[in-house]
């Protein structure tokens, strides 16, 4: 799970990210990260929609991709914001290929990361 200092709470931040981030897309997940230069915890943010699927499989996924930024805080640089997008072919996507997924997007984003 993730604490609270490590998570995107605003929608501002979101739209930030989003807008002027680097993305990073696959099959299950697009991935966009913005380097704010604040000396902080990395953020994470998650957005799931109903295309997804029902309340219980959207949950399901949120759950699991919290569980794989939980253990990538150590590779991702400080005072950075991640916010990952889950497309619909992760409602039957297993946590290792969401972990896969989200791994490599965040280690190919940290060495192109952008400067808010």
């Amino acid at each position: 799970m993730l604490a609270r200092p490590f998570r995107l709470t605003r929608g501002t931040d979101y739209r930030s990210v989003v807008r002027r981030g680097v993305r990073c897309g696959g099959v299950r997940v697009v991935t966009s990260m913005l380097t704010t230069g604040e000396a902080r915890e990395p953020r994470f943010g998650f957005i799931i929609s109903k295309q997804v699927g029902n309340a219980v499989i959207r949950n399901t996924v949120r759950r699991r991709l919290k569980a794989v930024c939980a253990g990538a805080i150590a590779d991702v640089p400080e005072g950075t914001d991640v916010v990952i997008r889950a497309l619909p072919a992760s409602a039957s996507a297993t946590f290792a290929d969401l972990d896969a997924d989200v791994t490599r997007c965040l280690a190919r984003l940290s060495h192109g990361r952008v400067t808010a």
